[in-house]
């Protein structure tokens, strides 16, 4: 019988109690992680905890950086180590961007880029301190093609990249590795209830149309799971400071 890939690691994966996080929580601990399930809704990461084998649950929002450390606190003092980060926690919103306020951009990249600094950030020392492992970045293909109503998200996006293949660089010589996931339109919670309101906005009558011309289909969060376990597990021990498309072919074609 194989080993699991994440056996007996110590996982963090933030926005875990839905959609992406949630589903990389499930496909870490079936490979033998033990799963700490971050998500600002506590309800919601206890929830997920409960269900899954050897999991716990905290509640962080990821703004604030003493409960970002206060997060990896609590996955060192439970298993005296942590040896994976997922920062996957994000937000979007849908708005032009000269109808963009300042507040609302803010409200977009303080969680979709500040927050994964601070979990870099907070997580690299204990990271160090276990002799290594990997941090795993949530990012996406609007970071390399530009999308309409979008924009702040996009750009925290963008400077995703940019961060994780500086943390990359900066933690090498720890044994760290670091790397994104860019995925297209996927099918969660996030996405599905904005279809209307990018068809409205940009007078599209079909959205899922579009999406099928485009990428083929809506990617699967299990598609984007099964990344992020390679990503951590090391079958990718050679991999560092790369944006992994996962977007069926979308950005690399015209029509």
């Amino acid at each position: 019988m194989s080993q699991l890939l994440l056996q007996d690691k110590v996982a963090i994966v933030t926005g875990a109690g839905r959609g992406l996080g949630e589903a990389i929580a499930r496909a870490y601990a079936a490979e033998g992680a033990k799963v700490i399930v971050s998500d600002l809704d506590a309800e919601a990461a206890q929830k997920v905890a409960a269900s899954l084998p050897g999991a716990s649950a905290v509640a962080c929002d990821v703004r604030v950086p003493a409960q970002v450390e206060a997060l990896v606190a609590a996955a060192t003092k439970q298993h005296g180590r942590l040896d994976i980060m997922v920062a996957n926690a994000g937000v979007a919103m849908l708005s032009p961007l000269v109808a963009t306020s300042y507040e609302q951009w803010r409200e977009v990249t303080s969680v979709n880029l500040d927050g994964v600094f601070l979990c870099i950030r907070y997580a690299a020392p204990a990271l160090i301190a276990a002799g290594g492992g990997a941090i795993v970045t949530m990012a996406s293909v609007t970071a390399k093609a530009a999308c309409p109503l979008i924009g702040s998200y996009a750009a925290a996006k963008a400077g995703v990249v940019s961060l994780t293949q500086t943390a990359a660089t900066e933690l090498r010589a720890h044994n760290i590795r670091v790397n994104a996931i860019l995925p297209a339109f996927i099918e969660t919670d996030m996405v599905k209830p904005r279809k209307k309101e990018f068809e409205q906005m940009l007078g599209i009558p079909d959205f899922d149309a579009v999406i099928a011309q485009r990428q083929g289909r809506y990617g699967t969060p299990q598609e984007v799971a099964n990344l992020a376990v390679f990503l951590a597990s090391e079958r990718a021990s050679f991999s560092n400071g790369s944006p992994f498309v996962l977007d069926g072919g979308v950005s690399s074609s015209l029509l």
